[in-house]
Order: structure tokens, then sequence, then C-alpha cells
């Protein structure tokens, strides 16, 4: 992100503008701020095309398709004004890079990364697709890949498929080369079809570091996307028959995004996501610059850093538009000597999908030294950076400020403390481990009563008697940090096996030393892990038997 020039807005509609974000073929993209603290990424049309009524017909159609998409995975369109001098609208703000950008910097994504990524764009493009609109426009740059999940931006050339009207001159195709369907190029019917087709280009880019169609001008692009077949790398299994699918050159031939979506997460992409979906470098990179925009303020530091939802990059590539053409910008009132610094909210809207995980943070600005810029409680970077807080400083430095009271359920919390296990009921004969118990158990983790993931559960369960030790829980978080907890039978009940559960030696700083009580229950064809560390927000895990 740059800092504003002197020839930028320093406010637009209700929002101060705190830096620019990027500047596309339609117009430039700055990060605001409302008054009530709420961040959002403000889109400006370059003000030559505001006496263009065929443009201002565009921008109005825009703008009310944004309107009608809001659902998972898309950035909500939360403010415009089509009528204005110069155009504007404003969308919910994301802190997370590009998919370009992400796979540019860390190269190829994992296989469990890609397919969160297909499901949540498969839901997103069906939610688009049964309000009759088609995106046009699916591409890398064009997808944020965020901790919530990943998200589809830029609906500027999203059309109605019911309308007749076409916004675009005879004969020119509206796309990017390399993910643009067959039927976009030769300038046949587009239906949403056409979005399953760029939907598994992006899939094949993230997969393999590269396009699936690869030439050195567009026009050899475009021959490549109707002629041969794609270059899928190293996409194997059900991934690349997915994507070979979503490939085919023949618009009936693709499956619908539900489906294929249906394929990629049979329990919804959420369930996917909330598992800790992205690489930890990724996850680093996020926390990062979700923090340094809570420290933004007009009158700080506006060129911290980081990635945005910065809608309306356009068909075409950034450009920087001349110097001056925004206009002088108004005059900044000199802050009052002493006066207090207002806080400061960043909160992303509660999203009613199930499952959606939601970061919503609250900052309290205070002065900074000499009276410059602000500073951001630890507490609250570390509710934002929440992944990242559980590498660098302890899952239970990070959950303590969450809880209440000591032990996290004093009065009027809202929680209720689990209830104690009872050791009785007769064990097996001979006390030992019934053999459905034993081998290797993973599965992801949350806690806070499933509303922070923490990463990754890997347990070995051995024959042991009472007071000897049954096995290793193995906790790897998001970012790769991993703290070894050895387990001690206490008591083997009808229903479950109950453990002690103490930090190994040679754990880092951030694990949690202390000893507490582990629960480990069948159900069905898992092992389902619960402890009673309220420091740690009582971690859960649901795993599954691996082969080692």
């Amino acid at each position: 992100m740059q800092p504003l020039a002197g020839d930028e807005p320093t406010a637009v509609g209700p929002y101060r503008l705190l830096g620019r974000l990027g500047s596309g073929g339609m117009g430039r993209v700055y990060l605001g701020r409302s008054a009530g603290g709420r961040t959002v990424a403000v889109k400006i049309v370059h003000p030559h095309f505001a006496p263009d009524e065929e443009f201002r017909a565009r921008f109005r159609r825009e703008v009310a398709a944004a309107r009608r998409v809001g659902g998972a995975w898309t950035a909500p369109v939360l403010d415009a004004d089509p009528d204005a001098p110069v155009p504007w609208v404003a969308t919910a703000y994301a802190a997370g890079p590009s998919l370009t950008a992400a796979v540019t910097d860390i190269g190829p994504l994992p296989a469990h990364t890609v397919r969160a990524l297909g499901a949540g764009l498969a839901e997103a493009l069906a939610a688009v697709h049964a309000l009759g609109l088609v995106h046009r426009d699916v591409k890398p740059s064009n997808v944020l890949l965020t901790l919530d999940g990943p998200l589809l931006i830029d609906f500027g050339i999203a059309r109605a498929t019911d309308g007749t009207a076409s916004l675009t001159s005879t004969g020119v195709s509206i796309g990017s080369p390399g993910y643009m369907s067959p039927e976009q190029i030769l300038g046949r019917g587009v239906t949403g079809a056409a979005d399953v087709f760029s939907l598994g280009a992006v899939l094949a880019y993230a997969a393999n570091g590269e396009p699936p169609f690869r030439g050195d001008s567009s026009a050899a692009l475009l021959y490549k996307v109707v002629h041969e077949q794609p270059e899928l790398g190293s996409l194997s299994g059900e991934l690349r028959a997915l994507a070979e699918a979503c490939l085919a050159k023949e618009a009936g031939e693709r499956p619908g995004p539900s489906e294929l979506a249906r394929r990629l997460a049979p329990q919804g992409a959420a369930r996917l996501v909330t598992g800790g979906w992205l690489p930890g470098a990724l996850v680093e990179r996020v926390s990062r610059s979700a923090v340094q925009v809570l420290n933004l303020d007009a009158g700080g530091d506006t060129a911290a850093g980081g990635e945005a939802a910065v809608p309306g990059s356009g068909p075409v590539g950034f450009s920087s538009p001349s110097v001056g053409e925004f206009g002088p910008p108004p005059p900044k009132p000199p802050p009052e000597a002493g006066a207090p610094m207002a806080p400061v909210a960043a909160a992303a809207a509660v999203d009613p999908s199930p499952g959606k995980v939601s970061v919503s943070v609250a900052a309290t600005a205070v002065p900074g030294e000499g009276g410059r810029g602000r500073r951001v409680s630890c507490t609250v970077a570390l509710a934002v950076a929440g992944a990242l807080a559980v590498a660098t400083v302890g899952l239970g430095f990070l959950v303590r400020p969450w809880l209440h009271g000591d032990d996290g359920y004093s009065a009027g919390s809202g929680r209720t403390a689990p209830t104690p296990v009872s050791s009785g009921g007769a064990a097996p004969s001979g006390g030992a481990i019934p053999a459905s118990y034993l081998g290797t158990w993973e599965g992801t983790a949350t806690a806070l009563d499933g509303n922070l993931p923490i990463g990754t559960f890997r347990v070995t369960v051995g024959q042991a008697a009472v007071g000897a030790e049954l096995g290793r829980l193995r906790q790897t978080d998001q970012l790769g940090g991993v703290c070894t907890d050895v387990l001690t039978l206490k008591a083997v009940t009808k229903t479950r096996l109950v453990a002690s559960s103490t930090g190994a030696k040679g754990n880092h700083d951030g694990c949690d030393p202390a000893t507490n009580t582990v629960y480990l229950t069948p159900s069905d064809d898992t092992l389902v892990y619960t402890s009673n560390s309220t420091t740690e927000g009582n971690p859960v895990s649901v795993m599954s038997k691996t082969a080692g």
C-alpha cells in the first residue's frame, strides 16, 4: 500500500482514506475507514470516465449486480454513489494477498489448500449464478486468500444472463487471456459454465504455480484455450479429475458449481477452512497485514504494507493514472493539541453462514510516543493474528485474554464448566486398553468452543497400565510450531480413556508446561480428544486413524 499523494483525496463520501491499495483499468482503490471505525476498500473511478454516460451505465450495473451478491466467499458491497461527480463504491476490506501474489511469493499451494480454495470459490459461483449473474473474469488476481477463507472479488464485468443488451462493443471479448472459456473467446453465448472453466484454470494455477495454458502472447494463449488440452502438471487424483472436467472445451460437459463444491467438500467449504486451510507462510503474512491495518490512521504511517479486498482492477492490468487528475485534496485540519484520539474498531461483519469463521476485533487507539501515530494493545494484535500468536507466544497466552476470571467460567461469562468425568465403571478385563483405541490418530483442533482453529493434533495410543505412559500428543499449529505432551493413563472407563497430559521436555517456551486432564472418546470411526485446560481454551480434536 502506498501513502496518499498530493493530488489524491483524503475523504470520499463518509470514509477517510488511509492509503492507496492499487490502480486498475477502471480506477484507483484506497483503504478507507468510516467514522464508526469500519475498514473498507474504496474504488474511485478514473475521472476521465465520469462524463461518459455509457460508462456510468456500466458502473451502475456493476454496483447493482454486486449489491445482489452477498453470500459467503465474496466481499460485499457496503456503500456506493454511482451518481457522484466521480463515482465510487466501497466494499468490505479483507486482509490477505491475491492468489497471484501468494503463488508468486511461496510457489504452488498444498493440496488441502487447493481443495478448500476450490470449494469456497465454487460455493461463491453457485450463489452468483443463482442470481442470474455470471462473473466472467474469475482469475488468480480476483481471488483473495484470507484467514477466514478464499474471497472472490471484482464483479466489475459481471452481467445479467437474462438481459439482452450488451455493454461491450460488438466482437470484443471480456475476460483475461488464459482464464477465459472457449465460448468467451469465440464470442458465443456466455453462461455460468464459463466461470467454471475459469475456476478450473485457477485451481491448476494454485496447485502448479503455472497457468494451464501458456503462451508468449495473448493470441497464442487464446488459441491454446480453444484448440489444445491444458497442462495440469503435478495435479493428481480427484483434484486433477475435477480440474479436467472444469476445463472441458464444451460448456455442457462441465460440472455445475454446486456439484463441484459438493465433490470438493461434502460437508461444506467452511468445514475445510475452520481446520486451518492456509500454509504457515501465508498465515504469518495475512496476520501481520491485519495487525498493520489496525495501526493505520489518517495521520499515521499509511505505507505499512499488506493486501486487501481490492475490487475493480478490471480486465486489464494495473496502470498509473496521470498526476493531478484527481485535483487538489481538501485541506487537512490540524489536530488539537492534547486532544485524545478516538477509539478505532476494525471488524468483519458476522457472516450468518453455518460454520463460517469471522474475525471481529476492536482496537482502542492511544497516542504513540511523542504524540505520533497510535498503539494497539497486544491483546488486539493477537486476536487478529491468532495463528501467528500461537506459534510465537503459545496458545495459552493467546486464549487467556478472552477468558473470564482465573478459570474462564466466572459468573456472567455464559460458559458452562465441563462435567468432571468419573473414573468409575468396569474397565475391560485385565485392565487392558481395548484394541479400538490403539494406533495413531490425527485431526484438526479448535479451541474456545470451536471458534479458534489451532492446528493439527496427532496422538499415538499404546497399551499401558494405570500410572504408565499411554502415548504422546503432538500439536502442530498453523505456522508449523510443535508442542509435545506426554499422556499418562489415569483410568479406563466403559466409554473413554482418562489421562493426564504434561508438556514434554524440550518444548519451546510457547508450549503449556502445566499438567491437564484429557479424555479420549471413541465415536464411530473417530477418536475425540477433549481437555479441561481452560488456559488453552478447552481444545477439542476429532481424529481419524492414520497409517502410522
